[in-house]
């Protein structure tokens, strides 16, 4: 997949982006826990930025994820993943379905302020008991005259406590698991949703993150997208940007950590020599950086799957994956080769192993992963 001159200009607005409205107070809304959404969100909408894949009609740019890739990529160039997460969570993961299964009603409701930055969206598929485990949810949606009534919670809501509405995935039949299942816009203002608590975590510290409870909120049963019982299957296919998105976003983060260590492995003397000058150094990051470009290719091989109208499931769960554990192994790598100073929160090292570490957890554990590799393999029990 070749970039073009259009797909540059992208990169480099948001690079410019990133360096005047977001790198500098990265530090701030880190020691804060969270960062100003709808303040943040307007200024990108007001780029264009939330709505490069979505649809001109509704306020989108109207083009192929490969544009997607280069925004993605970009915006590996933020002082750590919360952003990018929140972002992502905005334009890949809450929004895909409503914009192509919604109704023109519902988009016109929902999706045009969302690509606007005058929304702020969360996806509310985990719960406390069901994170990888999609089909084990247990929140419900009951019909009641035109409205669903809803019950239930969801947990690790990413904008949680900043969002204006969640793409909600609830059961609203007793069939099969994978058939009982409705992806729903529910409006987080409505009566009887509850904020519980923002949620204190390892890394991603300045992006919100909410528990959230349901007891009988009613929303209008045209608030559901697309078709009843087809919430599981639009939320699989949300997956698959979601993963793509994760791996798009942390390839310039990892280059950046590796060329950050380059210069300060360089420039730090030990017995007599800089750092950089020991083989093992050098070797290793160059070892580091071929992993690197090994995943660039896997990712941009699956955008270029994904634009042609074919499955990326099996690309996407490699890419998604193999993102997880190389981004562990960058930042665990680099920050040996800064000694002391790596394990200080001072540099910015840190704030990748933190961050990172989510990326083999969230939108599906690596353990998920490898079984649906293996699925598509044949090597399951029973599927030889």
């Amino acid at each position: 997949m070749l970039f073009t001159n259009e797909h540059r200009a992208l990169s480099e607005s948001v690079k410019k982006f990133v360096a005047t409205q977001i790198n500098p107070y990265v530090d701030e809304w880190e020691k804060e826990g969270i960062f100003p959404a709808h303040e943040l969100f307007k200024k990108m909408g007001e780029k264009g930025f939330l709505g490069i894949a979505k649809p001109e009609q509704f306020g989108g740019m109207g083009l192929d994820w490969s544009y997607n890739l280069a925004f993605c990529e970009a915006m590996g160039e933020v002082n750590g993943g919360s952003i990018p997460m929140a972002v992502g969570v905005q334009t890949d993961m809450a929004t895909p379905a409503l914009a192509k299964q919604g109704s023109d009603a519902l988009r016109e409701e929902f999706l045009v302020p969302a690509i606007a930055g005058e929304y702020v969206a969360c996806i509310g598929v985990s719960e406390p008991g069901a994170g990888s485990d999609v089909a084990s949810i247990r929140t419900n949606a009951r019909k009641d005259g035109d409205d669903y009534v809803i019950n239930g919670g969801k947990m690790w809501i990413t904008n949680g406590t900043q969002a204006d509405f969640m793409c909600l995935l609830a059961n609203t039949g007793d069939g099969p698991a994978h058939k009982n299942k409705s992806l729903i816009v529910l409006p987080l203002k409505s009566k009887g949703v509850t904020i519980a608590r923002k949620l204190d975590k390892l890394g991603m510290r300045a992006s919100d993150t909410a528990e959230i409870w349901f007891e009988d909120v009613r929303v209008p049963q045209r608030y559901r997208i697309g078709e009843e019982g087809m919430g599981f299957i639009y939320q699989m296919q949300q997956f698959q940007e979601e993963r793509l998105w994760g791996a798009a976003c942390n390839l310039r983060y990892m280059d950046i950590a590796v060329q950050d260590v380059i210069t300060y492995t360089r420039d730090r003397q030990a017995f007599g020599k800089s750092l950089l000058d020991n083989q093992v150094v050098h070797f290793r990051l160059a070892e580091l950086q071929t992993e690197i470009e090994a995943l660039r290719s896997m990712v941009y091989r699956a955008v270029e799957q994904m634009i042609n109208g074919e499955d990326v499931t099996y690309l996407a769960s490699m890419a998604k994956l193999k993102t997880g554990r190389l981004c562990r192994e960058v930042a665990d790598s680099c920050l040996q080769y800064y000694g002391g100073m790596g394990f200080m929160n001072e540099t910015p090292i840190t704030r990748m192993y933190r961050d990172t570490r989510l990326t083999s957890i969230g939108g599906g554990a690596d353990e998920v992963m490898l079984g649906i590799i293996a699925k598509f393999m044949g090597t399951l029990p029973g599927k030889r």
